[in-house]
């Protein structure tokens, strides 16, 4: 007589009930995970963001000059705030033609519109954080890097201010050397999360 099958010996898996505690726990580790997940998605489009700002001075700094000055300092970061004026002369010129209903790209337009004004307040107020590009140490450290994001926290940022432009004096104009750097350390800032938050506050819409 053949012997029942009684399978492959494994017990049967139990079905966890909904209000145990066991149940309560997977729901707690299954939000957790959920909740690391997305912040480690947001820091990564936080690094990125802040990965662009930095590469746009990299490639738009003087390669002949070894060392700059407040003023010079003052002078990109204004450049660096008209960044987007051709886009925005662009998108004037299309919604501009005679017939045209409607106007396209407000969104957008918007969104860049609130960032100009945003960094605009920051260095006018606050003062506006760039790679720390006045001190000649810093300055070879920040022409070093390649635009690997996991690097990011080895870049010294300054902040700079349109008063320094307004109120330039002869100090203004001299670059500090590599031996100034612990004589500044409150215009430098290493790059942590808050700083991150603040300087990519939209880089999901740009």
């Amino acid at each position: 007589m053949p012997k029942p099958n009684k399978g492959n010996g494994k017990a049967p898996e139990k079905v966890c009930h909904p209000y145990s505690r066991k149940a309560a726990y997977l729901a707690g580790e299954e939000i957790r995970l959920k909740k690391k997940n997305r912040s480690n998605k947001d820091k990564a489009t936080r690094l990125s963001g802040i990965g662009e700002k930095l590469m746009w001075f990299q490639e738009n700094l003087d390669t002949e000059k070894t060392a700059f000055t407040k003023i010079d300092a003052c002078y990109i970061v204004e450049r660096y705030l008209q960044r987007f004026e051709p886009e925005l002369e662009q998108i004037e010129l299309v919604n501009g033609i005679k017939g045209r209903q409607g106007r396209l790209h407000g969104a957008r337009e918007a969104v860049v519109k609130q960032t100009m004004e945003r960094e605009l307040e920051q260095y006018k107020n606050v003062g506006f954080e760039i790679p720390d590009i006045i001190n000649a140490k810093n300055l070879k450290t920040f022409r070093e890097w390649t635009g690997d994001v996991k690097k990011l926290p080895n870049i010294k940022l300054r902040k700079v201010f349109k008063k320094d432009l307004e109120t330039k004096n002869e100090e203004d104009d001299k670059p500090e050397d590599a031996d100034d750097d612990d004589d500044n350390k409150d215009d430098e800032d290493d790059l942590d999360d808050d700083q991150l938050d603040e300087d990519v506050l939209m880089s999901d819409l740009l």
